[in-house]
């Protein structure tokens, strides 16, 4: 009976799926299963030669295993070291009827796939440490069903913690900075598990030693079946980054208010002339904001000549690598308002030394160009003013002598003279001689009146009114000599001057007109306007017997200049009317033709004076 259940028992062990052999305590196999046999390559009829100590001679304490009676798993492979397969084999004690261990079991499973799948995640974990260490981002895991959470090393390494430190998730969150970070990673942590929602948030810790360090922390949900299984993260250092980066803010900020605030207006081109920086100052020239700025070129914000200019300096200094320093510009913008700048264009290098464009600083000189103007103008005005205080000083010595050498001849005469005729005769001379000289001085008078007097201010005046005005208050002069006045002065028309300055210089070219007319015609003043640029020009003109300008152009406005035998002409109107003209701002000039007659042309200045 016992034979007959050792055969059923062979053959119920030879058909069994998991490869299973019997192994004797001197380790001699005494039977095995069909697969075990296919599985070691061992045909079955060599069997009873095969000793499991040698079979599995590289799996180390497999002897004192066995003789400690225990069951126990190991893994092994099987096969060479070129072809091989993956074993999970369980040793279990072999017992007799009489519970006596006569040997072992071993039963043996093809974990090859699985052994496999562990071989790649044990590198990729080498491979992710290994670039943790080396990128200095370390990485951690957290099993939602268990609530084990995994820190890497690099991970401890940033918390300041031992390698051997075992976090939890409440530890984890309570290195957050209060505040802030830590209510946030929280709120974040929170949001992978329920929400299934990522992250990745600059924060603060404090490591185990105290230190204050800005993270990178970054989550994302793993998601099996359905379910959130695990959370898995990166944990990066970048305290270094942050500081760097908030020191280059600072000095960017810097930078800008530095710039900004400069009474200079500094804007920064591309390689095409496209401005990729301005600052505030620039802005406000061009009434844009830095966005209207930003990619404009020149020939987008200027006139088109102006641009072109600008362009072609542009090129000069890319090109050169010399800059432009301190070069006078006129800015035109589109609206034709004018600018004057001081402008400096200064090469702009990158960080590999080649030029990547240019910077352009640019000072409004405008202020500075009107005063040159002005100065120039006072300067020209003293000029003037100094040769004509000569000329002045010339004709009064001339003239103030001539009188003073009269009065002493005709005093001589007086004291020589015995005859009460004669001496009466010469003192009527000396009277006249004593009216010439309050004359003169009254005449001279009136030009340093003219020239000193600062007070006078200029008002609108219509010429028009003015004309109509000297015409009536020469109405009997008029009549007497048939003058006609022609009158076509536009009624409308405003000028700024001093209202007896205009006065005197109509009634003084009306009277010089008449008293310089042609006995061989009727005597036609003709009176026009026209305006100029800023300057209202009014031209009287005559018929009348001319001034031969070749001969006495230079001398026709001089004190006491007369160029015919005219008994009336006393040569200080002309003389008077200039002083007047040029004390507000304006000039006169004549133009005329023997026997033709003559035109005066008077030029008010529209500015205030």
């Amino acid at each position: 009976m016992k034979a007959v259940e050792r055969i059923e028992q062979h053959f119920l062990l030879r058909q069994l799926p998991q490869a299973t052999v019997l192994v004797g305590l001197d380790g001699y196999v005494i039977d095995a299963s069909d697969s075990w046999l296919a599985l070691f390559g061992i045909p079955s009829k060599r069997i009873m030669e095969v000793n499991i100590f040698n079979l599995l001679e590289k799996v180390d304490g497999l002897k004192e295993n066995i003789a400690a009676n225990k069951t126990y798993s190991f893994r092994h492979k099987c096969g060479s070291e070129n072809e091989f397969i993956w074993l999970e084999s369980i040793i279990t004690p072999w017992y007799d009827e009489r519970e006596n261990i006569v040997g072992s079991i071993i039963q043996s499973n093809d974990i090859s796939r699985e052994a496999e799948k562990e071989l790649e995640i044990d590198r990729i974990h080498s491979i992710l440490k290994t670039k943790s260490e080396v990128a200095h981002v370390g990485y951690w895991e957290f099993d939602v069903q268990t609530e084990n959470l995994f820190w890497c090393d690099e991970t401890k390494k940033i918390h300041q913690v031992p390698l051997s430190f075992e976090p939890n998730v409440n530890e984890a969150i309570n290195f957050y900075k209060p505040g802030y970070s830590r209510n946030k990673i929280s709120m974040l942590f929170h949001k992978a598990i329920e929400e299934r929602s990522p992250f990745n948030e600059r924060l603060t810790i404090i490591t185990k030693n105290g230190e204050e360090k800005w993270i990178q922390s970054a989550g994302k949900a793993i998601v099996k079946n359905g379910e959130v299984v695990k959370v898995f993260g990166t944990f990066q250092d970048i305290h270094d980054q942050v500081m760097a980066e908030t020191k280059i803010m600072e000095n960017e900020q810097l930078l800008t208010t530095l710039i900004d605030n400069l009474p200079l207006n500094v804007f920064v081109k591309d390689l095409d002339s496209r401005k990729i920086l301005v600052n505030k100052s620039e802005c406000e020239y061009l009434e844009k904001s830095p966005k209207e700025l930003i990619g404009k070129t020149d020939y987008d914000l200027y006139d088109e000549e102006v641009a072109k200019i600008s362009r072609e300096e542009d090129l000069e200094v890319l090109k050169s690598l010399k800059p432009i320093l301190g070069k006078e510009t006129i800015s035109i913008k589109k609206d034709g308002t004018a600018t004057n700048f001081l402008t400096s264009k200064i090469p702009l290098f990158d960080l590999n030394n080649k030029v990547s464009g240019l910077i352009g600083i640019s000072m409004d000189i405008s202020s500075i160009k009107k005063k040159e103007d002005q100065l120039r103008n006072l300067i020209n005005l003293t000029s003037i003013q100094n040769k004509k205080l000569i000329n002045f000083a010339h004709i009064v010595s001339h003239n103030l002598r001539s009188h003073s050498a009269n009065f002493s001849m005709l005093l001589q005469f007086l004291k020589a003279e015995d005859n009460e005729r004669e001496r009466e005769h010469i003192i009527n001379m000396l009277t006249q001689a004593s009216d010439n000289l309050l004359e003169t001085l009254e005449n001279l008078n009136q030009v340093v009146d003219i020239n000193t007097n600062i007070n006078l201010k200029k008002e609108p005046i219509n010429i028009y009114d003015h004309i109509i005005k000297v015409r009536h208050g020469l109405t009997a002069f008029l009549e007497k000599n048939q003058v006609l006045i022609k009158n076509k002065v536009d009624q409308k028309l405003v000028v700024k001057s001093i209202p007896a300055y205009m006065d005197s210089i109509i009634m003084n070219l009306l009277t010089n007109a008449v008293k310089y007319r042609s006995p061989e015609r009727k005597p036609i003043i003709t009176l026009t306007t026209k305006k100029v640029d800023n300057k209202i020009i009014l031209s009287v003109s005559d018929n009348g017997l001319g001034i031969d300008l070749e001969r006495y152009g230079d001398k026709i406005f001089g004190m006491y200049k007369t160029f015919h035998n005219n008994k009336d002409a006393k040569g200080f109107g002309l003389y008077l009317v200039r002083n007047q003209i040029e004390a507000m701002g304006g000039k006169i000039t004549v133009n005329s033709e023997v026997d033709k007659g003559t035109t005066f042309n008077v030029y008010f200045n529209e500015k205030t004076k």
